[in-house]
């Protein structure tokens, strides 16, 4: 009889353990990000960027053109406007005792952004992103120059991801 009792409190321990652990976890949701047929991919699709001042600023801003309408293209009527200043700096890190000349360094690109709705003007995120590239610095000149290039390549693409989430998770929000 004693036996039975146990566990039969047994059971209604994990019984009512359960039942609170269903009611907390009822309010949880799990919906994807980028599906295809939410409003999110919509609102990605419509979202124009402003032009580009150099270089890195233009790959940026065509890879985020890319990955925001799935390879579209720019809207044609943008619901949304992303006003965008990319920056980048080459550092020297490693330097070479003989020389003093940098052999490896770092390409640190920064971002600022804000994503507006186009009749109202209303700011729906700001921000700020920055990615570090890791760059070797070889002995030729030209060598050296395409190493950068490669670097800056490399961190715009990184960059355009970053910035696509921070949009498409504001847009999912709207």
């Amino acid at each position: 009889m004693l036996l039975s009792e146990g566990s039969r409190s047994r059971r209604l321990f994990a019984s009512a353990f359960g039942l609170v652990a269903l009611a907390l976890t009822s309010g949880c949701q799990v919906k994807p990000l980028y599906s295809t047929g939410s409003n999110t991919a919509a609102g990605t699709a419509s979202v124009s960027i402003s032009e580009a001042e150099d270089r890195v600023e233009q790959r940026v801003r065509n890879e985020l053109i890319f990955l925001l309408a799935g390879g579209a293209g720019e809207p044609a009527n943008p619901t949304y406007h992303l006003e965008l200043n990319v920056s980048s700096r080459d550092f020297g890190v490693l330097l070479s005792q003989s020389d003093d000349v940098a052999r490896a360094g770092r390409l640190v690109v920064t971002a600022d952004y804000n994503l507006t709705r186009m009749e109202s003007g209303e700011t729906i995120r700001s921000g700020r992103r920055q990615v570090v590239s890791l760059v070797d610095f070889p002995v030729q000149e030209f060598a050296k120059l395409r190493a950068i290039r490669d670097a800056e390549n490399r961190a715009a693409r990184e960059m355009a991801e970053l910035v696509k989430a921070d949009v498409a998770a504001a847009l999912a929000v709207r």
